[in-house]
């Protein structure tokens, strides 16, 4: 970022500050409109954050509802910046606009589980030669019988009486989070090394043990264990902050 850009950004921040103070002091439209203008840097950052592909326009949208209700319960003689104050509501909206979406992604991921537990059904019955238990399903597709019982259930009930949540990884704890928490989970991957990024990725998105993930990447599986260990820390400490 170039010295122009900089004092630019901080032209804006600045106008921010002195439109927040005005509107609350006045409660007046024009008062308003100015901290509208002033914050617009400052919603296109966050959702341009959180994007991922969305269409960013809804995002933005949710954004400004969230920088409306910062102006509104802002108190400057707490002497917290109105920038910092507002970055919290504007998160909150997109956050909760990015809730709003996954739940229209529900019907798609819940096809996607059932089509596979289907697969490993047909396989194993020709590799056995009969009908396959729950526990073995469970074992191919790597989610807990649980789950692979709620997964066949679709197609035969309405979706809200499907349990998602019991929809879990055999490994570790349920693959699928809120899309917001996936955002911030992927933002701190980012940031493990690049053995670490491998291994995350091969258990929870290719499903592999530790023992396969071993043998892909050429190391032992004690190493496998120590690296995932330690990676899963530090996604936790960035995770929570």
């Amino acid at each position: 970022m170039g010295v122009s850009a900089i004092n630019k950004l901080q032209d804006n921040k600045d106008a921010l500050e002195v439109a927040a103070l005005d509107y609350s002091k006045s409660g007046r439209k024009e008062a308003l409109d100015r901290l509208l203008d002033a914050g617009k840097g400052l919603v296109n950052y966050y959702a341009k954050q959180y994007s991922g592909g969305r269409i960013i326009e809804d995002l933005v949208q949710s954004g400004y509802e969230g920088l409306i209700k910062a102006a509104k319960r802002y108190d400057p003689t707490r002497q917290v910046k109105f920038s910092t104050f507002a970055s919290h509501y504007i998160m909150g909206e997109i956050r909760h606009e990015i809730s709003r979406e996954a739940k229209y992604d529900r019907t798609d991921w819940i096809i996607k589980i059932q089509v596979r537990v289907r697969n490993a059904e047909d396989q194993l019955r020709q590799e056995y030669g009969r009908e396959p238990s729950l526990s073995e399903i469970a074992n191919a597709v790597n989610i807990q019988e649980q789950g692979v019982a709620q997964a066949m259930l679709a197609g035969r009930v309405p979706l809200d009486d499907i349990d998602i949540s019991s929809i879990k990884s055999i490994y570790h704890e349920s693959f699928q989070l809120p899309i917001e928490d996936r955002i911030l989970v992927r933002q701190a991957i980012e940031k493990l090394s690049k053995i670490q990024r491998q291994v995350v990725y091969l258990i929870f998105y290719r499903d592999l043990n530790q023992t396969q993930v071993a043998d892909e990447l050429g190391i032992n599986q004690r190493r496998v264990s120590r690296i995932l260990h330690q990676a899963l820390g530090k996604i936790s400490s960035l995770y929570h902050g």
